[in-house]
Order: structure tokens, then C-alpha cells, then sequence
């Protein structure tokens, strides 16, 4: 399924092309955010990782789905709010310098990540491909 294309070959190809540049994009932004590990409170699987800020943090604990600042866009984002694929909060966890969180999760859709697997459904979380030994990518 692996494409050489843009986006596509971001999310789906077996290159790696690691962004090293992420924070210094994010620390552009001149929003104070924190990162967010979201893990399936079941499996613990790590879904994704994003970023909170305050206003993020207020609405993940006022209404119990996970709510982001996206870095990207510089605006609220409630996860599931255009996908269904919602993450509803059992519990958050704060690190030793709290300068990092947990959210431990009940997905309440069909996945938790923006992409789609071959046969068109949600992948659980986003980290679906495993980095080989030679640098390259394959899916798991």
C-alpha cells in the first residue's frame, strides 16, 4: 500500500522522513502547550501525542473527551468532533516536573487515528509502523 506522494507517502509509505523540526514549529506558535501521551486505557496502547494548553486541559476535564490544541492549525480540536471517533477520558496523569501528561482513554468510535487502514477503516492509534534496523518502515 506504500505510495510515493506527498502526504500519502508520509502516513502510508516505508520511508523514513522524521520531522526533527516539530518543536521548534511548535515553540513559533507562541502558545504554551504541553505534550499529551494518549494511551487505550484497556490495552494501553499509545494512541497518538499531541499537545494541550490550558484552554485544552479546561475542556478535556469539563467534558470528558479529549480535547487538543492543534499546533498545526492554532485552534481547539476535539478529537472525534468531525471523525465520530471521540476519546472519552477515564483518567489524567501529570509527570514529576508536570510538564507532560497522560490521558488514559475509552475510544468511542472507529479509531483513533485521522488515517485508514487497506480495507478503509480507522487504525486504533497512529503508531502503525514499526522502524526496521536499515531505517526503513513496515507497517504492523
Amino acid at each position: 500500500m506504500a505510495t510515493s506522494s506527498g502526504s500519502n507517502q508520509l502516513e502510508e509509505g516505508t520511508e523514513e522522513t522524521l520531522d526533527f523540526s516539530k518543536l521548534r514549529q511548535i515553540a513559533g506558535i507562541r502558545e504554551d502547550v504541553l505534550p499529551v501521551v494518549v494511551q487505550d486505557s484497556s490495552t494501553r496502547e499509545v494512541l497518538i501525542v499531541a499537545y494541550i494548553n490550558r484552554l485544552a486541559l479546561d475542556e478535556s476535564l469539563k467534558t470528558g473527551i479529549a480535547t487538543f490544541w492543534s499546533t498545526s492549525r492554532n485552534e481547539l480540536w476535539v478529537k472525534g468532533a468531525t471523525s465520530g471517533n471521540a476519546l472519552g477520558i477515564d483518567e489524567i496523569r501529570v509527570n514529576c516536573e508536570q510538564n507532560s501528561v497522560v490521558f488514559l482513554v475509552t475510544p468511542r468510535g472507529g479509531g483513533a487515528c485521522h488515517t485508514k487502514d487497506s480495507d478503509g477503516r480507522y487504525r486504533s492509534g497512529c503508531y502503525y509502523r514499526r522502524m526496521r534496523s536499515s531505517g526503513d518502515l513496515e507497517f504492523v
